[in-house]
């Protein structure tokens, strides 16, 4: 039986920045963008989340709620070395660590001899280093496998742990909500709510079959999950997919050539940063687009890396629905690593 612990930094970038600045810890603040530039938050203290504010919502919005809100620009550096402070601690306890984020990572400490073998104990000991050698607070979560660690981080949050033994899998999952479940979003939710499915109990009455015709592949995934069943492995080896720029405009762009300027100029910025990943082929270019009303589209293909290719994909796109746009971003696909054992290659045909 595998021991997975997962570990959920609080607030991260707002716990850092009250950190260096106490007088912050009293009152409603978040990280973010500015409200006068459409900006969005990265994340908030507990104080504004009494109001409702929260990660990934707009600055300007987030003033509404909360007009007191004090808004402090990000400080990406300071954060990514704090972030390497905390991964330094995992590593005291296991070789075995998959980075999520800069505040997120799974542990497997199945073969750690640490504390009696005990991953209760090893997650306490982990969220205390982490306190008295950075000053911030750390939720945790233990279980058999990597959806029910990252489940239980959640249960006690913030600054709990939570310890999710095999025999209580069945009764914990019964009652979740399906939207906790890994991948399911808002628009899966809505088909699950229609069927409805609100809960893991409801999902359990679906058969295999039943959710693989209706879902495909994230069917079968969804048939598992809900049992608490999750086989995957904590993988130390982190391969980029993707990579990609995008920015959002202090004003709507309503004129063809200064979009066409800004694509230009984003997608040679995303050309030079390919530079740093010479040993990666591209699969695929994208082009995505926010209009003024939020609605987005995104049009990808197979073309040589080419600042016009980019502007190819994006005049397409854009003539089929002309507006005014907000945010403009472009990326790229790589293509999937080939099994490093050569006798692997029988089951891609």
């Amino acid at each position: 039986m595998r021991k997975i612990i997962h570990i959920d930094m609080d607030a991260f970038f707002a716990a850092v920045e009250m950190r260096d600045q106490p007088h912050l810890k009293t009152i409603p603040m978040a990280v973010g963008g500015s409200p006068d530039k459409r900006g969005v938050l990265c994340t908030a203290n507990y104080e504004a989340r009494k109001f409702g504010v929260k990660a990934a919502m707009a600055s300007a919005y987030a003033l509404k709620l909360c007009p007191q809100l004090v808004i402090i620009r990000p400080r990406i550096r300071k954060y990514a070395e704090v972030s390497e402070q905390i991964f330094q601690i995992f590593s005291e306890f296991t070789d075995l660590i998959e980075p999520v984020s800069l505040d997120e990572a799974y542990l497997d400490v199945s073969s750690s001899t640490n504390y009696h073998g005990s991953g209760t104990l090893m997650a306490q000991a982990i969220c205390q280093k982490i306190f008295k050698e950075t000053g911030l607070t750390a939720s945790a979560g233990i279980a058999p496998n990597k959806l029910l660690a990252k489940l239980a981080s959640d249960v006690n949050k913030p600054n709990g742990l939570f310890t999710l033994p095999p025999h209580q899998v069945e009764s914990f999952m019964k009652t979740l909500p399906v939207n906790r479940l890994w991948g399911v979003g808002k628009v899966m939710s809505q088909k699950l709510q229609e069927l409805g499915i609100k809960n893991c109990e409801d999902l359990e009455k679906y058969s295999l079959s039943e959710l693989s015709h209706r879902f495909g592949k994230f069917g079968e995934m969804l048939f598992y999950f809900c049992r608490g069943i999750d086989e995957r492995e904590v993988e130390t080896d982190y391969e980029r997919k993707s990579l990609g720029t995008e920015e959002t405009f202090a004003q709507d762009l309503s004129i063809f050539d200064e979009m066409k300027v800004n694509l230009i100029r984003m997608s040679e910025e995303l050309i030079d940063e390919l530079k740093n990943y010479p040993d990666k082929s591209i699969k695929n270019i994208h082009v995505k687009i926010k209009y003024s009303d939020f609605k987005q589209t995104t049009i990808e293909r197979q073309l040589v890396l080419k600042p016009e290719h980019f502007l190819e994909l994006f005049s397409e796109r854009w003539a089929q629905d002309p507006r005014p746009i907000r945010l403009l971003g472009v990326g790229v696909k790589f293509e999937d690593e080939l099994p490093k054992n050569p006798g692997q290659l029988s089951l891609l045909t």
